[in-house]
């Protein structure tokens, strides 16, 4: 990676998959002809199958528990990730959409975040609040009430930009 070139993180959320080859595939392609080049992968949670996280062995990743997921060694309910002097909040979220901001963010109270990366409405979300950038990268297998599927991709250099990337 070019030392003038931002950090590229793909985001993903809610891809509510099973544990199968063809599962495993579709994780791989995502990353590969959608979100790469890509030098991190955060997963908010919901991934469901543990096993699948294989699927992210070529990149260093970060992956949370969501309300769907068993519990996991190595994949907690929250996590705290410093990317190029930024902190990124990951969590996945629980309970209806409306208030799910403020329920992650006082998740994270302790912390000063710079960028909060979340899950479980489907609903992809890439706003500033309180200087923090709210980044939900949607779901990329369930639309639930959306018109799309989508993932996220994050960039960090002087600062840090999020954009909601729609599959169809």
């Amino acid at each position: 990676m070019d030392a003038n070139s931002p950090v590229r993180i793909g985001v993903l959320s809610d891809t509510h998959l099973p544990d199968s080859a063809d599962a495993y595939d579709f994780l791989h392609t995502l990353i590969e002809e959608v979100l790469a080049p890509v030098d991190l992968i955060l997963h908010a949670g919901d991934l469901v199958s543990p096993n699948l996280l294989d699927a992210f062995y070529e990149y260093p990743f970060h992956a949370v528990r969501g309300n769907m997921d068993p519990a996991t060694q190595g994949v907690p309910y929250k996590k705290v990730i410093h990317v190029g002097g930024f902190t990124i909040g990951l969590i996945h979220g629980w309970g209806p959409v409306c208030g799910l901001e403020d329920r992650v963010h006082d998740e994270f109270a302790e912390n000063s975040l710079d960028c909060l990366v979340y899950g479980h409405s489907h609903q992809p979300a890439c706003h500033h609040h309180d200087g923090i950038l709210f980044f939900n990268p949607g779901s990329a297998t369930d639309r639930r009430s959306m018109d799309y599927h989508s993932v996220g991709l994050l960039e960090v250099d002087d600062d840090i930009r999020g954009t909601i990337i729609r599959l169809d």
